[in-house]
């Protein structure tokens, strides 16, 4: 069974974990590593419209809504941006359109003390997957 981000695996449990982590090579290993803990997307998902524009990497999200709330499926072909995807997945799966809206991102990466270890480009990416999440969830 694979992982759920959202659901098996929250924000305040990746927080929890990043806080034993002294370095930050440590905490980019371990971010990796729940990259690779990302379920696989079928390739016949990976369409032109659900690339993710802005990324550096090739990023594709899909989503579903069951009862209410949402689910999102991402993948890329880098392996700290698969990485970066469980964190922001962990944010947002399981919630409705209306927490997801609410939930403070901004807050949630100065806690992760995530975007000044990034380059530019890579917070740029990062920024417009949170973006193509809150606006499906505000359309």
């Amino acid at each position: 069974m694979s992982t759920q981000f959202g659901i098996d695996v929250t924000t305040d449990d990746i927080l929890d974990t990043l806080s034993f982590f002294d370095s930050w090579e440590d905490r980019y290993r371990y971010i990796i590593d729940l990259g690779k803990e990302l379920p696989p997307m079928d390739d016949a998902l990976k369409t032109e419209d659900r690339i993710v524009k802005g990324c550096q990497s090739q990023v594709w999200l899909a989503h579903e809504e069951q009862g209410g709330n949402m689910n999102f499926i991402a993948d890329s072909d880098a392996h700290i941006v698969r990485g970066l995807l469980a964190v922001i997945l962990a944010a947002y799966n399981g919630k409705n359109r209306q927490q997801i809206l609410d939930f403070d991102i901004e807050d949630y990466f100065e806690r992760l003390d995530l975007i000044r270890h990034l380059s530019p480009t890579r917070g740029n990416g990062l920024r417009a997957m949170v973006g193509r999440i809150r606006d499906t969830a505000a359309s």
